[in-house]
């Protein structure tokens, strides 16, 4: 049975405490599944003083050992590594439950970026209790939308409270609709494009290589049906290669119009444009990092301070952003 020294700083300490104990032990994170977001997350640790790779999960293990890891133990199960405090789960979206309910029992938290957002209330509904149960710290839906974004979405109604928010992304490459139609029988490879159409609507724009044999028409019925695209207007094409037309670029821009108080008229605005699996690897880093701050229990990233996602001394970080 694997077991580790329980390192959840929270429990019984000050904020001031809980940062002398961070400063002291470095927070010891696994990554596990080594695609785009865990090649980006693994970057986000070995750019962080505070942490130190436990290792990496992969489901081949060590057989086809990339050379970027000759480093690092590779594994096919986290029980081989030891003394982990934190597993980044850097897999699909459709697997991340699978994976967080066998970890958390081991007392070690867990973070991901799942990204249904219509599932997202589900899913902590149902991690929750084994965090509290297991003494561990889940953070869900915690990439850059649902994640970051979430906390601008929240910031901005509060700022707010009456009025409209539309999220408009790309256009870019998304990660989790493009996995999605990779899964689908009779795709080699595939690409979804997102659109933004303005005021939160969306087109996506799939490309996929076609296995041999089959047929474009099926395979644009099954993904039209999928969750992930049933909500918006959606083309599929058929290409040679799909690699001839990706970019890892993706964007998002947040508005609000609304009232504060009784005042009307108050429009606010966020823009960025990113790396996609950079961002989410920076972000999984960053909530990692937060998870040994909180009690147990499931957490959205709208649920966490702040100022828990960045490492250092409590007060300096306050003398210089507040």
């Amino acid at each position: 049975m694997y077991s580790r020294k329980k390192c959840n700083f929270a429990t019984n300490l000050t904020n001031n405490q809980q940062n002398d104990k961070l400063s002291m032990k470095k927070i010891r994170a696994a990554v596990v599944g080594y695609g785009n977001i865990g090649r980006y997350a693994l970057e986000a640790l070995e750019a962080a003083a505070d942490f130190e790779v436990a290792g990496i999960v992969r489901r081949n293990g060590a057989a086809d050992k990339p050379a970027e890891l000759a480093g690092y133990e590779v594994v096919k199960d986290i029980t081989e590594l030891k003394d982990v405090d934190v597993a980044i789960l850097a897999t699909p979206t459709r697997s991340c439950e699978e994976y967080a309910k066998k970890i958390l029992p081991l007392g070690i938290n867990t973070v991901d970026s799942f990204d249904i957002h219509t599932s997202i209330l589900d899913y902590r509904r149902t991690l929750d209790p084994i965090c509290r149960e297991t003494k561990t710290v889940s953070v869900i839906a915690a990439g850059w939308d649902p994640g970051s974004d979430s906390v601008v979405r929240t910031l901005m109604q509060s700022l707010a409270p009456k009025g409209l928010s539309y999220t408009n992304f790309g256009p870019g490459m998304s990660m989790g609709h493009s996995v999605c139609v990779r899964s689908k029988a009779g795709v080699k490879n595939a690409l979804s494009m997102t659109i933004p159409l303005g005021e939160g609507i969306h087109r996506r724009m799939v490309y996929v290589e076609l296995e041999d044999g089959a047929k474009l028409e099926d395979v644009t019925a099954a993904i039209k049906a999928d969750p992930y695209f049933a909500s918006d207007e959606t083309h599929v094409f058929a290409v040679d290669s799909v690699d001839d037309v990706r970019d890892m670029g993706h964007g998002v821009n947040l508005v609000r119009k609304g009232v504060s108080g009784k005042t009307q008229n108050q429009r606010l605005e966020f823009n960025m444009s990113i790396n996609n699996p950079a961002l989410t690897g920076q972000v999984l880093v960053n909530v990692a990092r937060a998870s040994m701050r909180q009690q147990p229990g499931c957490y959205t990233m709208i649920e966490i301070p702040v100022i828990d996602l960045l490492p250092g001394d409590r007060e300096e970080l306050i003398s210089h952003l507040v």
